[in-house]
């Protein structure tokens, strides 16, 4: 899909230089952009695609000056999951080298998680299997009508092991018990109901201009507070509402309290102009 920003985008960061599988690129302004690019596999996963996302994903790790990161895949198709050559040269292999083979898929998931930028999934087309688990490790997602989605392991005899704790932690694990079972396929209508999708948009124009409007909603935010709200999110999930998370979430306020980004932020609105980290 075409780039609605005005500004070109003027630096690669990392192209693989062997088959270009994954483009990351950024702008000066601190937008990235990850791109499967593999059209004519409908972008699909083997090995050298799961390296190369997992090198673009360590990359953003340490990209201070990046803000938000959009994940998409080439030529209409989001990630059809897993590769059927690779896949098919898996079952040749022994259990150990299996296992370090699944393991590169889980280093990979975890890769995108741990982005402290927002991660954002504009997702087209086919979303099955590890692309739909992809979008289970971004922190928001935006899907086009066409859409489709799946959990089809079960049918080749597999499980959907890695992208597991991803998608049972946004769709909850009545909804991921029925999709991981049945293997059926779902549009993105049903994705948004369970919270694998936030947002669903008409077409691909649709889909351009909600990145255009995203962005500027993340760029009004402080960085440091998304990056600390990202992980206060992970840090409070699941745990009993009792004195020490009382005390532990009121030692974060009382933290970001005195740092310069809430002195800035709170002076910009009282003197009703933008903070610094607005432009």
């Amino acid at each position: 899909m075409a780039n609605p920003i005005s500004d070109p985008l003027v630096e690669n960061v990392i192209v693989d230089d062997v088959a270009s599988v994954v483009k990351l690129e950024s702008t000066p302004e601190g937008v990235a952009f990850v791109t499967i690019n593999r059209p004519a596999k409908r972008n699909a996963f083997d090995g050298l695609t799961i390296e190369a996302l997992t090198e673009a994903f360590e990359t953003l790790q340490g990209a201070d000056h990046v803000r938000v990161v959009f994940l998409r895949g080439a030529g209409g198709d989001f990630s059809a999951g897993g590769d059927l050559n690779w896949m098919a040269a898996a079952v040749e292999l022994t259990e150990a080298d299996n296992r370090e083979d699944a393991m590169s898929v889980a280093v990979m998931l975890k890769a995108l998680a741990d982005i402290p930028a927002v991660t954002i999934a504009l997702v087209e087309g086919a979303c099955f299997g590890g692309g739909a688990g992809l979008v289970a490790a971004c922190d928001y997602a935006v899907a086009t009508d066409d859409a489709r989605f799946g959990f089809s392991e079960v049918k080749l005899g597999l499980i959907p092991a890695m992208i597991a704790p991803y998608v049972v932690n946004v769709i909850g694990p009545s909804n991921a018990r029925a999709l991981f079972v049945t293997g059926r396929t779902f549009d993105a209508r049903h994705a948004k109901s369970m919270g694998l999708v936030h947002e669903v948009v008409q077409d691909e124009p649709a889909l351009a201009q909600a990145q255009e409007r995203l962005t500027g909603e993340i760029m009004a935010a402080a960085p440091g507070a998304v990056a600390q709200a990202r992980k206060l999110v992970w840090d409070v999930w699941g745990r009993p509402i009792d004195h020490e998370l009382m005390r532990e979430t009121a030692h974060r306020l009382a933290h970001q309290r005195v740092g310069e980004e809430a002195r800035e932020g709170v002076t910009a609105f009282l003197q009703k102009r933008r903070p610094d980290w607005a432009g």
